[in-house]
């Protein structure tokens, strides 16, 4: 690699769009070299292959000389800093969780405002004296190690806790004394897509092998474990409980339920689902014994309860329903039917007290029913608006809590009297915003096929529908995800300054079942962006906005969906925001764990047909020189050990390459963080600042604090 990747300079010339002067760009020139892919006979050059070395000293360089460019941009919008104040006073409240009863106490996680993590409190009775549990500001000096997850013992002696460093999906185990809260030697690494499951003295946990060191982040991750860690014991002799070596590229994980009689065995990683088996623990010598091993259905226990075991599936359901066995009838064929298949998205259960709680999407928005565990429905939980809900509780405690959220309402928690019917607010957070100032319509869109598509649309009371309000589109359409109503103190000033955020539920998701899904992955994965295009189209026909006004937003699988619409129509849109999208659609497998991802995708390996399909909407092998392409803020980190940096890097090399127009396009490249998980506070709104700054800056709005 020739040392002299890179040369940097800023030209002092100017151009006008949207009534705004702005510097005109030039970027670090990327080498490029000869490597060419081929598939199926056909080559495919990659030129900037080099950076997918994410620790080389020349990716180094390039990414210092482009955060340089980014950097100097984001100074020269006058209004950032302006923005970044009201982001901190719109977010600057108390978030509090739902309370959760354990050995007799209540735990909840608190952030007063702006602490970079929230703190996980305790109290004795819920009208006690919280006090500080675990604090995990206290566990870095700049917030960039999270708490990503507390299980405690069955006899209420330790917890356990996960955490996650600079955003990565790596985990490590903690155990403390809950009694006197301290930390024990007890310490778990490599651990990943894991929390700690109790059964007697100590947990079981999944992991991987030690990586290759400088490639922790990159490598493809292979051969997931499963351990038994007993507490006071080094990791070294941790018992290796599973594995399947015949399946390196799966994931296994194993949860033993609260009583402690059976254990479960997940195996994913192949299909849209799992494999589910089962261990007797109170049977001396059992082994795991099978109950589903179609991987292309989702099973998952919702409790095990006087000798009855509870399970969500899809298997037979296209939108879910509740199913019953017990522990001598494991096997699928000999489960009985609970809950039929409604004709609305079965998308969460739970037992509380002795019933069943089960949360339903009707057109992407939650309905809440209590229903009797012979499988008949007692009575729906009224909820305030169209919206999101989040229900809590212990099988055999009456006490009942729920949060409901919607686009103007932020995690209002509720306790709900099952025996009344009746909820009562507990806790609602008071934010520096005037709710009742703004509106939420849905609406039906058709999409290319004829597809009716729902969004969301939020905005100011009294919109004009004039085609010249900024547009804020945001979508996600994939791996059966839906996207809820919910609150987000970012969107304040854009919502405040005449913006419209909409949510588009596209195809893809889980808004509709199963059917819904599939209808967007592989082969029809076009619907997808089919589906979003068609949310731009709608809103400028119907005089929400204009295309000079609007602009696109996405992130992980929503980063390819902005990425690939910016490339099939970069006429339409003003702005366009990939953050830690999937850009190389030709080698995503061959990264950490994507390979995880083919389920939706396909992969370039499967057939011609399947690589030819890829190819042509893969948003890296469709930038074409000469072409005006919108504003665009490649997002991107370098701890993302999900969606590896290298799809951004390519993507943003290639792009500034290629774009002929005078519209900025540059990448953001942060540090100390991953995928977005766990982010601290103020790297929260840092980024957001530059997004907002980036997409008004653009869309020529006038910011007013």
């Amino acid at each position: 690699m020739n040392k002299n990747v890179l040369m940097l300079s800023m030209a002092s010339l100017t151009w006008v769009a949207c009534g705004v002067r702005q510097p005109k760009l030039t970027y670090p020139e990327a080498a490029k070299v000869d490597t060419v892919d081929v598939y199926f006979g056909t080559e495919v050059p990659d030129p900037y292959r080099w950076l997918e070395n994410d620790t080389s000293a020349a990716t180094a360089a390039w990414v210092e000389a482009e955060n340089k460019v980014t950097e100097e941009y984001f100074s020269r919008i006058p209004f950032r800093d302006a923005l970044l104040k009201r982001l901190t006073d719109v977010a600057n409240y108390e978030k509090i969780g739902m309370p959760v009863k354990k050995h007799g106490k209540y735990y909840f996680f608190k952030n007063d405002g702006l602490q970079n993590q929230s703190l996980l409190y305790v109290q004795d009775s819920l009208d006690g004296e919280p006090r500080v549990f675990l604090d995990p500001n206290k566990l870095s000096d700049d917030g960039t190690v999270a708490l990503t997850g507390t299980s405690f013992s069955k006899d209420g002696k330790y917890m356990a806790y996960t955490i996650s460093r600079s955003g990565s999906d790596w985990s490590e185990i903690y155990v403390m004394d809950v009694e006197t809260g301290r930390l024990l030697d007890d310490h778990i690494r490599w651990a990943k897509f894991t929390q700690a499951s109790w059964v007697k003295d100590g947990f079981f946990y999944s992991a991987y092998d030690v990586p290759v060191a400088g490639k922790e982040y990159s490598n493809v991750n292979e051969n997931h474990k499963v351990y038994y860690h007993k507490v006071g014991t080094p990791q070294s002799a941790d018992e290796l409980v599973y594995e399947n070596k015949a399946y390196p590229k799966r994931f296994y994980s194993i949860e033993a339920d609260e009583d402690e009689t059976l254990l479960f065995l997940f195996e994913s990683g192949e299909g849209a689902g799992n494999a589910i088996y089962v261990k007797n623990l109170r049977k001396p010598g059992a082994s795991f014994v099978p109950m589903a091993t179609d991987m292309d259905y989702q099973y998952s226990p919702v409790e095990v309860l006087d000798g009855k075991i509870y399970l969500f599936t899809n298997y037979g359901a296209s939108k879910n329903r509740i199913m019953v066995t017990t522990p001598d009838r494991p096997d699928v064929k000999d489960w009985q039917e609970l809950v039929p298949e409604k004709e609305s998205v079965l998308a969460g259960a739970s037992i509380i007290g002795g019933k069943l709680f089960l949360v339903y999407d009707k057109d992407a928005s939650s309905h809440a029913y209590v229903y009797g565990l012979d499988g008949k429905e007692l009575q729906e939980i009224r909820l305030p608006s169209l919206g999101s809900v989040s229900i809590s509780g212990n099988k055999d405690d009456k006490e009942c809590f729920y949060t409901f959220a919607s686009f103007t309402t932020p995690g209002a928690i509720y306790r709900y009297d099952m025996d009344a019917n009746a909820s009562e607010l507990f806790r609602a957070p008071k934010v520096n915003f005037d709710s009742d100032a703004f509106v939420t319509e849905q609406v039906f869109y058709p999409s290319k096929d004829g597809t009716k598509i729902p969004m969301f649309l939020t905005y100011k009371k009294g919109l004009e529908k004039n085609g010249k309000n900024p547009v804020y589109l945001y979508g996600y359409g994939g791996f059966n995800i839906s996207l809820n109503p919910g609150f987000s103190a970012m969107r304040i000033p854009f919502l405040e300054n005449g913006g419209i955020y909409a949510q588009a539920n596209l195809r893809g998701g889980n808004e509709y079942g199963e059917e819904w899904h599939q209808a967007g992955t592989k082969l029809n994965k076009q619907n997808v962006f089919d589906d979003f295009i068609a949310a731009a189209e709608y809103l400028i026909a119907n005089g929400y906005t204009s295309k000079e006004k609007l602009a696109i937003v996405g992130g992980s699988n929503g980063g390819l969906l902005v990425g690939a619409c910016m490339t099939q129509r970069p006429d339409l849109f003003q702005v366009a925001v990939p953050m830690v999208g999937v850009m190389d659609m030709l080698r995503y497998h061959k990264f950490t764990i994507g390979w995880n991802w083919a389920s939706d995708y396909g992969t370039s390996e499967d057939s011609r047909e399947m690589f030819e399909y890829l190819r042509g909407y893969s948003p890296l092998h469709n930038l074409r020189p000469g072409t005006a392409y919108p504003a665009t803020l490649v997002m991107t980190a370098d701890h993302d050990d999900r969606v590896v940096p290298a799809h951004s890097f390519k993507f943003a090399a290639t792009l500034q390459a290629c774009n002929d127009g005078t519209n900025p396009t540059i990448i953001r490249i942060d540090s100390k963080a991953g995928h977005g998980g766990g982010k601290p506070m103020g790297k929260v709104l840092e980024e957001q600042a530059d997004i907002y700054a980036f997409i008004m800056y653009n869309l020529g709005v006038e910011f007013g604090d």
